[in-house]
């Protein structure tokens, strides 16, 4: 009891110290050597809770309510004011009939990203009043039967891919009135120093089905009359061309692609959309419109395939290997992932002299239910409105009523559909001075920014010459990171070319706290990508273990901390892992003239899987043919290390 005890009052000083740029460390760290305390005093015209340090503020950046056409179909009828008031704690209906709400705390910021293609359009065609509802494609797209659902949702995607919706479905009018009611909506509930909104859309490009879905997110209330969409050109390229036009005038904004994992190899393929080479001015343009890649969401995390890298251990983390919106097997891995995209990125700058995929990490759900930031497996309710409400319908319970399952039980994460491959994330995290706007776009900007698979790890990753080897101890160790390196998302120049520092290796200081309301923290890892005599390689580095495990640095792994989960009542192991992992480290493979990058795992104690919360509470086995357990985490955004201009 008194471990336990112990260890709650350390969970209250890392979290709070971590979130206030480190002071707070004082009750859980004996002070060291004396440094220059961080600044405490708010300046003028700055929101409670500043903080030149930055705080850690967690949101969700893509979420859809029935002005999205899919949703729609879903029988989801909750609004952008709905989304708006489920992220700030309050309980909405579920299209299934039931009442929903997060049970953890409020999130810090939140954009409604509707789709652009048919903005409320199918709110329109149920409604007899609007001429839209006399389109011949009406019929039957409504109804509330899951079958019937799937069979319109079908009909609506061909018809898109193939350029044949009615062009009312697209009217100016229909999407002005939607697109206000967006803005309408994001203006009501910012509330600067509490609760962030943006307003934001989905660009849903999907040449030939494979994923090119980018959310657009604007800095501030000025934004376009109506958003540019896909049917007005699929590729992205023309998006970013757009947007460029938008700054011009005056619009800021970025725009964020997900779901890489269904892309077959086209989110990061290594050619222009046309096929053509690319080049600097394109890689400009990219990575000036897209900084920021979403990496993990409820269809699937993108971070890296086992096929890609076999030496992670930790790479088959909630993998799904379909296309997006239907069942056709992905086929192409490469392409398709953020780990081989950032290494391909220092590879064509290495060679060609421009990384067009130089972008940090967020993490976001994707709900379909305006629910943003449903992420918890243990209060995991899906995404798709009435099609996946229930446990009997993502297949996470024996079929029928049954008490155990049949013994030629199919895949379920390939044969019934995709429910079953879909897990319980993400949410994205950003480093800003204060909750409003412009500090939090401003974080997504310049790549100051995580990403979860659901819980509230915070995670914070800098690198420099000068960090002191003792930093880790330090009271105000943030503040002096900032002073002495850079912090996730930068890039890390050599040391100096003459004196004695030339050709040192950089330090890296490394911090992790868990989230309260979900597990312990097992360990820390640093994963690295370099380019030598041409090729680009990875590995992947144990850096800092839980339980006072001692870290073998032969082979960079902490030893198992034994960490269990009891999957009959989902209760873990007692007195395994940690609060915090904090460490500096050095790379021992650091070569000053290789090109590399970095970015930091965070990993917990394995827990239960939402669809073993299923099965318990349904007092059945779990499916034999999904995961058990899954071990959440967070990333930070990658550290460039340019060794030359």
């Amino acid at each position: 009891m008194k471990h336990r005890q112990a260890h709650g009052r350390a969970i209250i000083a890392a979290v709070i110290a971590i979130g206030t740029g480190g002071a707070a460390l004082a009750a859980a760290t004996p002070a060291s050597a004396p440094v220059a305390p961080a600044a405490t005093a708010r300046p003028a015209g700055r929101l409670p809770g500043y903080s030149a340090d930055r705080n850690a503020y967690f949101g969700d950046l893509h979420v859809h309510t029935g002005l999205s056409f899919d949703a729609y179909i879903f029988n989801v009828r909750a609004t952008p004011d709905d989304a708006y008031r489920f992220a700030k704690g309050d309980t909405i209906g579920h299209a299934s009939g039931f009442n929903i709400r997060r049970s953890g705390g409020p999130l810090d910021f939140t954009a409604v990203t509707d789709h652009s293609e048919y903005m409320g359009g199918m709110r329109e065609a149920n409604d007899p009043s609007r001429p839209l509802s006399k389109s011949p494609l009406v019929q039957g797209l409504f109804s509330p039967d899951p079958k019937a659902i799937r069979a319109a949702f079908d009909k609506v995607v061909a018809l898109s891919h193939a350029g044949q919706m009615p062009k009312e479905f697209s009217a100016p009018d229909v999407a002005g009135r939607a697109w206000t009611d967006v803005k309408a909506a994001a203006a009501r509930n910012n509330d600067p120093g509490r609760f962030t909104t943006f307003v934001g859309y989905e660009f849903t490009s999907a040449p030939d089905g494979r994923n090119l879905h980018r959310n657009v997110i604007f800095r501030t209330a000025k934004v376009p009359t109506l958003p540019y969409t896909s049917t007005m050109s699929a590729n992205p390229e023309d998006l970013w061309r757009t947007m460029d036009g938008w700054r011009a005038k005056g619009i800021d904004v970025l725009a964020i692609p997900h779901n890489s994992n269904g892309s077959d190899g086209l989110m990061f393929e290594p050619t222009k959309r046309d096929g053509t080479p690319m080049d600097r001015a394109y890689a400009e343009l990219r990575m000036r419109n897209e900084p920021l890649a979403e990496i993990t969401q409820i269809k699937g995390t993108s971070e890296v395939h086992p096929s890609l890298s076999p030496n992670d251990e930790w790479a088959n983390f909630e993998i799904m290997e379909r296309y997006i919106g239907g069942n056709k097997p992905v086929t192409k891995f490469k392409g398709s992932y953020v780990r081989e995209a950032l290494k391909d990125g220092i590879l064509m700058r290495e060679t060609k002299g421009f990384n067009p995929f130089k972008f940090g990490f967020i993490g976001s759900s994707d709900t379909h239910n305006a629910a943003p930031g449903s992420v918890e497996e243990r209060n995991f309710f899906s995404k798709v409105g009435r099609s996946d409400g229930t446990p009997a319908q993502r297949g996470s319970i024996p079929p029928g009523g049954a008490r155990t399952w049949p013994a030629d039980t199919p895949d379920s994460a390939h044969a019934t559909g995709p429910y079953q491959a879909w897990g319980a994330s993400g949410l994205a995290g950003v480093w800003a001075e204060e909750n409003s706007r412009e500090a939090i776009f401003a974080a997504l900007r310049r790549k100051e920014t995580f990403a979860t698979s659901g819980p509230r790890i915070r995670v914070r990753f800098f690198a420099g010459y000068d960090l002191p080897d003792d930093l880790a101890k330090h009271t105000n160790l943030v503040h002096e990171a900032y002073a002495k390196g850079v912090p996730m998302g930068s890039d890390l120049k050599p040391s100096p070319s003459q004196g004695k520092g030339a050709g040192k290796a950089p330090k890296f200081l490394i911090w992790g706290v868990r989230d309260p309301n979900s597990g312990y923290l097992q360990r820390a890892q640093v994963v690295k990508g370099w380019v030598e005599n041409g090729v680009a390689k990875e590995q992947v580095f144990d850096v800092a273990c839980s339980d006072k495990l001692a870290l073998n640095k032969t082979t960079w792994r902490c030893p198992d901390n034994g960490a269990s989960v009891n999957l009959t009542t989902c209760e873990p192991e007692p007195f395994k892992g940690d609060v915090e992992l904090r460490t500096l480290w050095t790379d021992p493979t650091f070569k000053p003239k290789q090109r590399a990058f970095y970015y930091l795992r965070v990993l917990e104690n394995p827990s239960c899987r939402w669809s073993t919360w299923d099965a318990i509470r349904n007092g059945t086995p779990p499916n034999p043919t999904l995961a058990k357990t899954v071990m959440e985490r967070a990333w930070s955004s990658p550290i460039w290390y340019e060794p030359k201009a």
